[in-house]
């Protein structure tokens, strides 16, 4: 089932692509991480959750993976713009703390979310263990691509060929037309085009920062493109294979990118054969943004009492490169979903792990599975493929477990390890305990057993008083959320 060949959408070609190994049964793949200055929000979690769909699914297809998601602790300003407040040096001042204790607590937070979220932990990166290198990038650039300003170095977009091509039409059109394009590049005293950006910062006179390194261009810190391009190298080595991140890093910090890698690299090649890119996820406010300070983050799901994989399924229900609502009923209605699966499971939870998948019956699933993970990750189309095969009766429960399994390992859903009770609705704020609402619930069915109705209605009116929603037609037997 495997060996059907995997097709990923370019953003570079705008089209659907074999994908090809650069090197023989190997899988590189970049993904732009976080800025660790504050919590990453469920829209940024996102792109982790499909960047791991993507890696998942290089590992079932056999290839020897390697992916690489830097932490960006250094280099990066309140947008994509070179002026402005340094996101690092900024988040230091307000929490009277360093800028490394900051790096190291938001990188360490990100982390147990990827840990919840089931993502599988690649190598982490962090920025500031590679800015020598990045110096040296600089130095080897500078001649033929770039130039000094009282700011710092800055490189000229011209000297490289289609710079923009990634974000559709050329860059500089771009930006001519699009207020919003504008709105993200502060201007910058004689850059000699709106499009340039900076290589190096310099620590401008009078301030005093915390994150700062000797260059040939003066005492300051690198420019935010210019680690990725760096990392990816020294990491994956270039060409790699795949290059991911969320759609807004199309438009600026990915072209970007190909203009230094094309630079350094004397070529016109991208350095990535395939760029990747999931779209946004939105709440009815409009586009989830941490500049607003109003943000959703995992432990405000589960806060709320949801678990974080209801999450993963939501995104997983939808197609990585269209937008995704949020919505506290979309996210109940996909923990449901998950649940349902589990409550599956859990009749097959004994039998043994490991056996063949290769059974008739069970083909037709595996086709279906294979064939939408095959076409550009299509996991809502290969969720209800994995529901065909929890649905199959009078089949072997091994050959079935093995058969979840399979599918599992590329979804990440952790299904054998969940049990129902783990995705019960439970606030944090909740003022009654789990043993107190199951203990009421022992003497509401006593109470029915004996017809006493009465007494099963004041049980569930207390119960409903107290927040927790009684559902009597589960079929496994009463389920309950807190509200």
């Amino acid at each position: 089932m495997t060996d059907v060949p995997l097709k990923l959408f370019n953003s570079l070609t705008r089209q659907p692509e074999e994908f090809m190994p650069v090197h023989d049964g190997e899988a590189r793949v970049y993904t732009c991480g976080p800025t660790v200055y504050n919590y990453q929000h469920v829209g940024n979690m996102r792109a982790y959750i499909f960047a791991d769909t993507l890696g998942r699914t290089l590992s079932w297809k056999g290839y020897k993976l390697s992916h690489v998601i830097n932490i960006t602790d250094v280099g990066h300003l309140t947008s994509d713009a070179d002026a402005g407040d340094d996101k690092m040096e900024k988040a230091a001042a307000a929490q009277g703390k360093s800028a490394w204790d900051i790096a190291r607590y938001y990188q360490e937070v990100f982390e147990a979310d990827l840990d919840r979220l089931n993502v599988r932990k690649p190598a982490h990166p962090r920025a500031t263990d590679y800015v020598e290198s990045m110096i040296e990038w600089g130095k080897q650039m500078q001649d033929k691509h770039c130039y000094e300003l009282d700011s710092g170095l800055y490189f000229d977009v011209s000297t490289v060929p289609e710079y923009g091509r990634l974000a559709g039409p050329s860059a500089q059109e771009k930006l001519e037309e699009d207020q919003s394009a504008h709105m993200r590049i502060d201007p910058v005293k004689d850059k000699r085009n709106p499009a340039d950006f900076a290589i190096w910062r310099k620590t401008p006179a009078g301030e005093d920062r915390q994150m700062e390194w000797d260059s040939p261009w003066g005492k300051g810190a690198p420019g935010w493109h210019l680690e990725c391009s760096v990392m990816s190298a020294e990491l994956l080595g270039h060409p790699f294979d795949i290059h991911t991140g969320g759609i807004d890093h199309r438009e600026i910090h990915h072209p970007n990118e190909i203009a230094q890698n094309q630079a350094h690299n004397c070529s016109e090649g991208s350095a990535a054969n395939i760029w990747m890119h999931n779209n946004f996820l939105i709440d009815r406010r409009g586009k989830m943004s941490k500049s607003t300070g109003d943000f959703l983050v995992l432990q405000t799901l589960v806060d709320r009492g949801f678990h974080p994989l209801a999450y993963r399924m939501m995104c997983l229900q939808a197609h990585y490169r269209s937008e995704l609502e949020f919505s506290w009923d979309g996210l109940e209605a996909a923990l449901t979903r998950l649940k349902r699966m589990v409550m599956l499971i859990e009749r097959i939870a004994d039998a043994p792990s490991g056996g063949k998948i290769d059974h008739p019956k069970f083909a037709p699933a595996l086709e279906k599975f294979a064939a939408a993970m095959s076409d550009d990750l299509n996991t809502a189309v290969s969720l209800t493929a994995l529901e065909d095969a929890l649905a199959m009766k009078k089949v072997d429960a091994g050959i079935k477990r093995a058969v979840i399994e399979h599918m599992d390992s590329v979804l990440g859903l952790g299904l054998f390890d969940l049990a129902r009770t783990d995705l019960r609705i439970r606030p944090k704020d909740a003022q009654i305990t789990d043993t107190e609402i199951e203990d009421a619930l022992t003497s509401r069915k006593a109470a029915r057993a004996d017809k006493d109705f009465a007494a099963s209605d004041a049980i569930r009116d207390d119960l409903v008083a107290k927040g927790v929603e009684v559902m009597d037609g589960d079929p496994l037997g009463w389920e309950w959320k807190l509200g």
